[in-house]
């Protein structure tokens, strides 16, 4: 493998693991600070890739249909927590995988009835189309580079958010201590909310993004579900700062283990999993 190989593939690795992170982010929330399995957190992927499908054909724009997208998965998300996942809180976990893994029936149900079961694709705008030649004979797509700023910019977002902010504060005071965080006046019911929500969207978001890179079709939540809860394990059930380095590993390894070890290419992720959970049982950053 030459340097200019080498390169390409590293910036693969990275673009997957920015799109990783972002599904993954929104699992360690909702996990980590809610306490909540969410199964269906790869069925809201899938169905942020076909709402930029959808609203494309009506829009002629991706970003407007990102745009449409993200107010459409961020209501979803606050009426499914409080029409549903907030029942859950004071159930065990087995409860929780009942209905998430419901959801994932309705979701998909509702995707085949709108949408169907063929495979579609979503075009890449064109003033991101082309890319950026690294040699000779080859070049990179302008479009990752531009998912890959644009996750580095939602990944700074949600570190200001989570750790600058007042917003940021009561999420991390409910995280820490729910009941005191009541007793202190701090609307716990409402914070649980806008981060179900907040995760709901995230993960939608990186479906929509990340459509005109691969194919829309039935079932591609489920795959991006796995690997993301590998994320979350590898970084620290919890911790943001652990589903990003977690995200940017498993991306990487995914990428060279296809490109080195196509033959065992499904089970690298899964090894170096295997590897942080001797070395550190808790993850990179999980607490003690």
């Amino acid at each position: 493998m030459d340097f200019s190989t080498f390169l390409i593939q590293v910036l693969n690795g990275f673009q997957y693991g920015f799109l990783l992170f972002l599904v993954a982010s929104g699992l360690t929330l909702v996990f980590g600070i809610m306490g909540i399995i969410n199964l269906a957190h790869g069925a809201f992927y899938m169905l942020g890739a076909y709402l930029t499908y959808w609203l494309i054909g009506y829009t002629g724009n991706l970003f407007l249909a990102i745009l449409g997208g993200i107010l459409i998965m961020a209501v979803l998300g606050y009426l499914i927590e409080r029409l549903a996942i907030s029942y859950l809180y004071d159930r065990d976990h087995l409860h929780q995988v009942l209905l998430t893994y419901g959801l994932i029936l309705i979701i998909d149900d509702l995707q085949k009835i709108l949408w169907g079961t063929d495979f579609y694709s979503v075009p890449v705008p064109e003033i991101l189309a082309g890319g950026i030649q690294m040699t000779e004979n080859q070049e990179y797509p302008i479009y990752r580079l531009f998912i890959s700023v644009v996750c580095m910019i939602l990944a700074a977002g949600l570190y200001v958010l989570i750790n600058k902010t007042k917003l940021g504060m009561m999420i991390r005071a409910g995280a820490s201590n729910r009941e005191m965080s009541q007793a202190l006046g701090i609307d716990i019911s409402k914070i649980f909310a806008i981060v179900f929500s907040l995760g709901v969207t995230l993960a939608a978001f990186s479906g929509m993004i990340g459509s005109p890179i691969s194919s829309v079709f039935p079932g591609m939540g489920s795959e991006i579900l796995i690997v993301s809860f590998v994320v979350v394990v590898v970084g620290g059930i919890g911790s943001v700062k652990g589903a990003f380095v977690g995200a940017m590993i498993i991306g990487l390894a995914d990428t060279f283990g296809t490109v080195l070890l196509p033959e065992f290419a499904s089970v690298v992720v899964y090894a170096v999993m295997a590897i942080v959970l001797l070395w550190r049982p808790q993850g990179l950053f999980g607490q003690t």
